[in-house]
């Protein structure tokens, strides 16, 4: 038996998932006025998702229940006791990642988050799922928030906040990733400069596409 399966969070996570779920329409609502090609552009911004995700400022965003399932055997096959995320939103992803944490026996992980009234969200799931304990929730802008007091090695760094962002954050923490590393990267097509980036061995990196919507890759240098 494991954490992610048991009370309080396994009922916890199936509920979660089904509000994921049954929100998709309410995402659809939220960008309707946008045309295809305005929503590709706000995802890729570097500096105008703010736009595009203030919209969504109610809605999940979570990761599929396949990617949560994988980034709990990640950091638990791996013995992770660091692991930095980028974009908190509801918890879901959090919480797969601190039930690994718990199952290996402890650890610290740190998550940022911009929009307030997530922060609050995540926050009662990992106290209703009985991990809290092991999370910082660090509020606002994760170019700041991550820029400082982070662990000296990192173990899995999970990237799902603005997807422009994804190169900026992972030169935040690349000194700190140890060999070995995994680095999951959601919804990475919109972040062509990372793609490239950790798909050139030559800049330490292996890296493979996971399924239909996440970039998966492993520090080597």
């Amino acid at each position: 038996m494991t954490t992610l399966t048991t009370a309080p969070l396994g009922p916890l996570l199936d509920r979660l998932f089904e509000e994921a779920d049954a929100a998709s329409t309410q995402i659809d609502s939220a960008v309707a006025d946008l045309s295809d090609q305005e929503r590709a552009r706000l995802m890729r911004s570097k500096t105008d998702y703010r736009d595009l995700y203030g919209r969504l400022k109610d809605a999940p965003l979570a990761v599929s229940r396949e990617t949560g399932a994988l980034l709990y055997m990640l950091a638990r096959g791996s013995r992770a006791r660091a692991i930095v995320e980028f974009g908190t939103s509801f918890g879901i992803s959090t919480l797969h990642l601190a039930a690994a944490l718990r199952d290996n026996g402890g650890g610290r992980l740190i998550t940022s988050e911009f929009e307030p009234s997530k922060v609050a969200r995540a926050r009662d799931h990992l106290t209703a799922g009985g991990l809290i304990d092991l999370v910082e929730i660090r509020q606002g802008d994760a170019l700041q928030t991550l820029s400082a007091d982070l662990p000296d090695t990192v173990d899995l760094l999970l990237l799902d906040g603005a997807k422009g962002l994804y190169p900026e954050i992972l030169s935040l923490v690349e000194s700190r990733l140890r060999p070995g590393a995994f680095i999951v990267a959601d919804n990475a097509d919109y972040s062509p400069d990372y793609l490239a980036r950790v798909r050139s061995p030559a800049n330490g990196y292996l890296s493979t596409p996971f399924g239909e919507d996440v970039e998966l890759s492993m520090r080597i240098g």
